[in-house]
């Protein structure tokens, strides 16, 4: 870990769920801080287990904050700005996705730990034509399960929750991710069936009232 990690994570430390919410922000936003808000929400759940939910809620807060504040930028400054910053198959891999998935290219990076890619989808959001609804609930929902999902292996696994975490917690964040995958699938398919079925010939459609 760098010494400017190590500096913000005694300061965090000190600080409690304020530091928690510092630290997501940052990482979510400026720096790259990879695994430090994860490591210091269960460190802080094992030291006060009734405050897991604030915990995990001070880390969601501050990610979303701290994406929002990245997404805002890229959708004022536009295409450009991203491609300067990312290579130019990456860039166009990504738009491809956002045209295909929507927000799940969202949420499902929100959700797994490093070294998923994340920035990037953040990024592009503000230039893809996602909508700040859409955007905030994305990464409520990505973040929100990833904190409080910690948080809840914190209370399960006591001392062990980081080692847990380290072992399988890619695994079990990417079988939800999947999850959430395979709903999006079935509601996408079933939507376009009954889009497809419509009236029957001569038939005239119900008025709904």
């Amino acid at each position: 870990m760098s010494l400017l990690a190590l500096s913000i994570q005694s300061y965090a430390l000190s600080l409690g769920g304020v530091g928690l919410f510092l630290v997501s922000f940052l990482d979510s936003s400026f720096l790259s801080l990879p695994e430090l808000t994860d490591l210091l929400l269960i460190w802080m759940v094992l030291q006060h287990r009734d405050r897991m939910i604030y915990y995990a809620s001070m880390s969601t807060v501050g990610s979303f904050i701290g994406c929002l504040v990245l997404y805002l930028i890229t959708r004022k400054a536009g295409d450009a700005f991203v491609r300067r910053r990312f290579k130019e198959r990456h860039v166009e891999r990504a738009f491809a996705l956002f045209q295909r998935y929507g927000v799940l290219v969202l949420i499902i990076p929100a959700l797994l730990p490093p070294p998923s890619p994340f920035k990037i989808f953040v990024l592009l959001a503000g230039v893809a034509g996602v909508s700040v609804i859409n955007f905030t609930l994305a990464i409520a929902v990505g973040r929100g399960l990833r904190y409080f999902g910690e948080g809840v292996l914190a209370l399960w696994y006591g001392q062990e929750a980081i080692a847990f975490l380290h072992r399988h917690g890619t695994r079990i964040f990417l079988g939800i991710a999947i999850a959430i995958l395979l709903f999006w699938v079935v509601s996408h398919l079933r939507r376009r069936g009954d889009s497809g079925a419509g009236p029957g010939k001569g038939e005239q459609p119900e008025t709904i009232t």
